[in-house]
């Protein structure tokens, strides 16, 4: 008899729905212009600029540009080889991941200029630090803890919602002690707890951009925090415009 209660409250268990994550809207701030040629890898706000990095071979790139105009003042191209992938600034240094290389670039983030390289396993896709570690995705579901001074990995984060793996998380951006993350192809970002990986909600970025203006276009990809100021910034690939947005309870 036992065991029969505790097969049928397994079985009713087994049919109910999947855990229902919260989905969160937006309310734009404000629009900035953006290089429409920019494809955005990595983006981050530091000190009143942002700081991009751009992909595709022939095209990839470093820039620090103003945030009011669009207006890049500072670039630096990286060789024709390489396909840059998402970058963050650790202290003096901008480091630049590649996606297929194994390689990530630092430079001085004052005047770009190259410092030294690491070799990592793997792709390269986006790059954050928590003011302790770097934070790296690499198109799975899990996130690499890197150390900003040697790039060795000290840990993983296996990302899930509501139980199940996240894969194609890109472009990172750490906020308020949560890793936010561009899920690759959606208008979603993935809300994740560095502690545990679960992803705790979804930022529904649909409709930022009209459905002509996407036919044009690549996909979501580009987040940056202003701490100092609570902005948070979003954009996508060859996106025309870069928004300022704050995060909605419900969709």
């Amino acid at each position: 008899m036992r065991l029969f209660v505790i097969f049928i409250a397994a079985l009713m268990l087994a049919s109910q729905p999947p855990e229902r994550l919260p989905v969160y809207s937006y309310r734009v701030v404000r629009t900035y212009p953006h290089d429409s040629k920019a494809f955005t890898q990595g983006l981050q706000y530091v000190d009143g600029f942002l700081y991009e990095g751009t992909g595709l071979k022939g095209s990839s790139s470093i820039r620090k540009v103003k945030l009011e105009t669009g207006e890049v003042v500072q670039r630096r191209d990286l060789a024709r080889a390489y396909f840059g992938e998402g970058i963050t600034i650790w202290k003096t240094e901008l480091i630049q991941l590649t996606w297929q290389s194994q390689v990530a670039f630092v430079y001085d983030s004052r005047t770009f200029a190259p410092r030294r390289t690491f070799k990592y396993k793997g792709e390269g896709w986006g790059l954050t630090h928590d003011g302790t570690n770097l934070i790296m995705s690499d198109g799975t579901d899990e996130l690499r803890v890197l150390d900003p001074a040697t790039f060795a990995e000290r840990r993983r984060i296996k990302v899930t919602a509501a139980g199940a793996p996240l894969r194609y998380l890109n472009e990172l951006e750490y906020m308020k002690g949560e890793i936010l993350a561009n899920v690759w192809t959606t208008d979603s970002v993935a809300r994740v707890s560095p502690e545990s990986g679960h992803v705790t909600g979804y930022i529904d970025l649909a409709g930022l951009l009209s459905a002509s203006e996407k036919a044009s276009v690549d996909v979501l990809n580009g987040i940056a925090y202003d701490e100092k100021n609570d902005r948070l910034f979003v954009t996508g690939k060859l996106w025309p415009r870069l928004f300022e947005i704050k995060i909605v309870e419900g969709r």
